[in-house]
């Protein structure tokens, strides 16, 4: 491999000759052996910084035309674009396991974006430290990137795959309108219920956790940039937090502002912890409704059966014909992974030491991988199995007729404990309700079926 002599305030060091990065980077990636390959910083979050470095460069050349030439903005400019890209992404090596301030990936950008914009000017014009990191600081860079990667992922990625499984949902809601079955709690039979009412919880615990993570925008949306090292906005000049924000809402096409107190902004996660927490509620009904479909779906003969999933591959490698909810397991490890996240995204939070949060490349990780997993395994339950759920009608009114607690319609006329008495009789007997409460004469047959009607009690 043929080698380039790169320097920093440390003296001069080896990197590879075809990479962009520099002297900073090469020393993380030298220094952290830790994760290489695999734990690499979120692409999320390499993506931010190109917005970043691009809007910061646009608001110095407002601000400090002198220093930021338009011939540097321009060259600046292009460089981050490809970054934007992921064009440039064989360039950004670091893993998350780094300094807890995320230092270096922001140095990585520096270099990276300083060494192709020189390329692209043809001339040595940018400098990462003086230029691409004019204005700012790698503690109020990074939570600011974490930020906007965030912001970009829950409305560009999550919110899609929320809605694609909504409107499943919807359309198995009026598929299956007035179809009743029994309704269960405690895993024990219950009152009746249809089976597009069940479906509708599904649909609603979906668009009410969507509703909690909109919730939590507007605290995302504000921005750490402008506290440079400790939020007191050193070296950056007066009006620079706004008016990035500003420059960062238009390439985004996000309403950011700045936070109104970077103290807070630089040394608190109180944010993206809150945000996280409503991931963890969405990941606790993803469960939830997993769980429901592979037990409703058990069997083929030997468990609930009430429902049909596609069978979508072999189940085992010694029973043959076997076929499994694997589509649902997915979604439930997902949901057991976003639930450890949780922990460690709240842990980390706690640990903001005075000025500064040195924990913010775990919460980063964290954070984006939970908004990646739960978004690709929603448009993997919905397209793999949601979208083939059908009601196996016949399994429905067999075990609809066969609830124990169909009785309960029974109260108005013969009150709890004779109702009590004849399910318990009917139990011991295994014989039907209405031969148990005629048996017990409690009611007459004609009376029984005057008002026993089990479809009519779902309205």
């Amino acid at each position: 491999m043929e080698y380039r002599i790169e320097h920093d305030s440390m003296g001069e060091v080896k990197v590879p000759a075809d990479k962009l990065w520099g002297a900073q980077t090469e020393r993380s990636h030298e220094n952290f052996l830790i994760g290489v390959g695999i734990e690499t910083m979120p692409r999320e979050i390499t993506k931010a910084f190109g917005y970043l470095k691009k809007a910061a460069a646009m608001a110095n050349n407002e601000l400090k035309p002198e220093k930021m030439t338009d011939a540097k903005l321009k060259a600046i400019s292009a460089a981050c674009d490809e970054v934007i890209s992921g064009s440039l992404n064989d360039n950004f090596p670091l893993v998350v396991w780094q300094t807890g301030s995320g230092t270096q990936s922001n140095m990585n950008c520096n270099e990276v974006v300083a060494n192709r914009a020189n390329q692209i000017a043809g001339d040595k014009l940018c400098h990462p430290n003086d230029d691409i990191n004019m204005s700012q600081s790698s503690n109020d860079t990074f939570p600011t990137a974490m930020h906007i990667a965030a912001v970009v992922e829950l409305e560009d990625k999550l919110f899609p795959a929320i809605d694609l499984l909504v409107g499943t949902f919807k359309k198995l809601e009026a598929a299956n309108e007035g179809i009743v079955k029994s309704g269960r709690t405690h895993l024990q039979d219950a009152v009746p219920i249809s089976f597009s009412q069940e479906i509708s919880g599904w649909r609603t615990s979906l668009e009410r956790d969507k509703e909690m993570l909109i919730s939590t925008l507007p605290y995302l949306k504000q921005l750490a940039l402008g506290g440079t090292a400790v939020g007191t906005g050193l070296n950056a000049p007066k009006g620079f937090d706004t008016l990035v924000a500003k420059k960062l809402s238009e390439l985004t096409g996000k309403d950011f502002v700045t936070a109104p107190n970077k103290f807070h902004a630089l040394t608190s996660k109180d944010e993206i912890t809150f945000a996280h927490g409503a991931l963890k509620a969405l990941a606790a009904d993803l469960m939830k409704i997993a769980n429901d479909v592979r037990w409703l779906a058990s069997g083929p003969r030997c468990g609930i059966g009430e429902i049909h999933i596609p069978e979508n591959e072999p189940g085992s490698s010694i029973m043959p014909g076997k076929v499994n909810p694997t589509q649902c397991e997915a979604m439930t490890m997902v949901a057991v992974q976003v639930m450890g996240n949780d922990a460690a995204v709240g842990m980390a939070a706690s640990q903001g030491n005075f000025e500064l949060n040195v924990f913010m490349p775990v919460i980063a990780y964290n954070f984006l991988q939970s908004v990646r997993l739960i978004a690709e395994v929603i448009v993997s339950f919905n397209n793999n199995c949601a979208v083939g759920i059908t009601a196996n009608k016949e399994k429905m009114h067999f075990n609809l007729y066969n609830s124990l607690m169909l009785v309960t319609a029974l109260n108005p006329y013969i009150g709890y404990e004779k109702a009590a008495k004849t399910s318990h009789l009917a139990y011991e007997k295994n014989i039907s309700l209405k031969e148990a409460c005629t048996e017990l004469g409690f009611m007459t047959a004609e009376e029984f079926d005057k008002v026993f009607h089990p479809e009519e009690m779902v309205k």
